[in-house]
């Protein structure tokens, strides 16, 4: 599904687990896994400083991706900068050509929270690449099978919430390009959540939304991907992470509205509401242009 990834990663959300799983991780698809960390610019006596020692530690901590034994054509790479995270981490995805990022979210407080939702929106708007967002609970408590199979089988099974709006027909689009190009998903469920606070004559029938699921069906397995539908009522955020529980899926797709930043923490949408709520790994891909 993608080529290059970009593991971004500040040692305190788990991700640098997964120097130990780069052979794990090239079997989804991934020809190169580049594992990143930004040091932040020291400011004693108020001027600005590289940490060298800092910068250094991390080189180490990271080391061990480097001892991967790895098929031809497949590479890992450590890069630790200094500076502002988001112009590095753009700085790193032109280096590498990487086409998706891995990141944490926040596990500490609703300060860390912002932090993540401004550095993370500042990344879209200046990236337009797609993000998964792993929980570092989950990938913490991972005993080393576990986490190997999850990444193995990271983009195997992809659940796409559709409603048949542009935002899911863009979102369904990349997966097909994504098929095309890479052979990941092999498969798809699509899950069309038919909203109960909608009023009944503004809905679309159970029989509309059979039809335009069989359509979409049809596209995405021209693809070469199997493709499963189902049809639920009520809260859309909830019937999808219900969804997520009972189908065999490895992550779940979604796609916001606009490119112009994707969690707006202050302002509630499905978007933010399943990032917020998953523990399934969520890989959002960025809006229409």
């Amino acid at each position: 599904m993608f080529k290059s990834a970009l593991v971004c990663t500040d040692f305190e959300d788990s991700l640098q687990r997964l120097i130990k799983f780069v052979p794990d991780l090239v079997q989804s698809g991934l020809d190169t896994v580049v594992f990143f960390h930004n040091v932040s610019i020291t400011t004693e006596r108020e001027i600005p400083q590289v940490n060298d020692d800092a910068v250094e530690e991390a080189k180490l901590q990271l080391a061990a991706a480097n001892e991967a034994a790895l098929p031809d054509g497949k590479s890992v790479i450590v890069d630790v900068r200094s500076g502002r995270v988001i112009n590095n981490i753009e700085k790193a995805v032109r280096c590498y050509d990487t086409d998706v990022l891995l990141l944490g979210t926040p596990t500490r407080s609703l300060l860390a929270e912002k932090f993540f939702g401004s550095t993370t929106t500042g990344i879209t708007k200046q990236l337009n690449i797609p993000l998964v967002i792993l929980r570092p609970q989950l990938v913490a408590t991972y005993r080393e099978q576990e986490l190997a199979l999850r990444c193995q089988t990271l983009f195997t099974h992809l659940l796409i919430p559709y409603d048949g709006s542009n935002s899911a027909k863009h979102l369904v689009s990349r997966i097909q390009a994504a098929a095309k190009t890479n052979g990941y998903p092999k498969q798809c469920t699509l899950c069309w959540v038919i909203d109960e606070c909608i009023r009944v004559e503004l809905r679309e029938s159970e029989e509309q939304v059979q039809t335009l699921l069989a359509e979409v069906k049809a596209d995405l397995e021209a693809f070469g991907i199997e493709v499963f539908t189902e049809i639920r009522q009520g809260d859309p955020q909830g019937e999808v992470l219900k969804s997520a529980e009972v189908n065999d899926i490895s992550a779940i797709a979604i796609c916001s509205g606009s490119s112009k930043g994707i969690l707006k923490w202050s302002v509630p949408s499905f978007t933010s509401a399943i990032l917020r709520s998953s523990w399934h790994p969520v890989i959002h891909f960025p809006g229409i242009s």
